[in-house]
């Protein structure tokens, strides 16, 4: 799936969607550790397909791909890039949340994938007495949006302990797939 650039695209995408997500058998040899693996939110994150060198489930969710030797996908090693570029200042270091704002590691299991991508694109204000939580919107960062599913695929990762704190040891190679969609996204 090609990077959503705008936030009325995002919303037709969300809406063709639908609320209900069905789990699907895939192939055993798409990832170590993930065959099967269901979300606290009912996604089954077993990596089927790959489209411009980032994997996906059999629904066209983001996900992650760590081979039997610990290497993870590139798209994957590049969400944590992301992540910690544009990403740690407020939530903390691999996800794992602050004082100031809450852990995505864990946001990412319950949340849907359109909400959490919603979320980003648009912000969330949350201020009362208890609380006074404000994230701005994200949807026209480039750093962020252009890798919207990297981040996402690295959240959840984290989120299953998947892939432990600090920067992956091994990562796949760059795809020139994945070049390219990434060279189309940001010159928008």
């Amino acid at each position: 799936m090609k990077a959503i650039t705008s936030l009325a695209a995002l919303v037709v995408v969300a809406s063709l969607a639908g609320p209900a997500m069905a789990q699907s058998e895939t192939t055993s040899d798409a990832s170590a550790g993930t065959e099967g693996a269901t979300l606290p939110n009912g996604m089954d994150i077993t990596p089927d397909y790959t489209e411009y060198g980032r994997w996906y489930n059999a629904e066209g969710i983001p996900t992650y791909k760590i081979d039997a030797d610990g290497s993870v996908d590139f798209a994957t090693f590049n969400g944590y890039r992301r992540y910690s570029a544009e990403c740690h200042v407020c939530h903390g270091p691999d996800g794992e949340g602050s004082t100031y704002a809450p852990a995505l590691k864990d946001s990412v299991l319950r949340l849907d994938y359109y909400d959490f991508q919603e979320i980003v694109a648009s912000g969330k204000q949350e201020v009362n007495t208890a609380q006074n939580q404000v994230m701005p919107a994200f949807g026209t960062n480039k750093n962020v949006w252009c890798y919207i599913d990297d981040i996402y695929a690295y959240l959840v990762a984290r989120g299953t302990d998947a892939l432990p704190r600090g920067r992956p040891a091994k990562k796949g190679p760059k795809t020139d797939e994945f070049a390219e969609q990434e060279d189309s996204c940001m010159s928008m």
